[in-house]
């Protein structure tokens, strides 16, 4: 098979990978950089950068300490620390999303009760089988006896 010459563009995904990569690995470095230099300006400007704490009291902007998952009172109270947006404390956050969750699992545990009680109630259990078959086994004896005082009266009948 002879090929025609005709060949489109070859997507050259090595460079673009490359560089983004690259990217990646300077972006904890720019970012450490860029939270010493908002110290003393907005706060907005200061969340701007994800990697960025803002301490409300003295008006300072920080990098987030993560390797803990609160930042330690040393480096700045939970009621002054802003974090993500400045209208919230830290303090109020985690209350917030405390709440949030408790309520989540709370919602969960009831649906799940909730679906195994009526996947119980579906099915009979023991003892009402029990009382299913008694009933039947009453109501066949109550027939059988009342066939034989039909047949009893009609003896009866044909004597007088």
């Amino acid at each position: 098979m002879a090929s025609s010459g005709v060949r489109g563009p070859t997507p050259r995904w090595g460079p673009t990978l490359g560089g983004a990569a690259l990217f990646l690995l300077l972006l904890p470095a720019a970012a450490a950089q860029g939270c010493s230099q908002n110290t003393s300006r907005t706060c907005e400007e200061c969340l701007k950068n994800v990697s960025c704490l803002w301490c409300n009291t003295n008006k300072m902007c920080l990098d987030y300490p993560v390797t803990k998952v609160l930042p330690p009172s040393s480096l700045c109270r939970l009621s002054s620390a802003r974090w993500g947006v400045c209208w919230v404390n830290f303090e109020a956050l985690i209350i917030a999303m405390s709440v949030i969750g408790g309520s989540l699992l709370l919602g969960v545990a009831i649906c799940c009760f909730c679906c195994c009680r009526r996947s119980r109630s579906r099915r009979p259990d023991k003892s009402e089988e029990k009382a299913i078959r008694e009933r039947e086994e009453r109501r066949v004896r109550q027939e059988e006896r009342r066939a034989e005082m039909k047949l009893r009266h009609d003896e009866i009948r044909k004597k007088y």
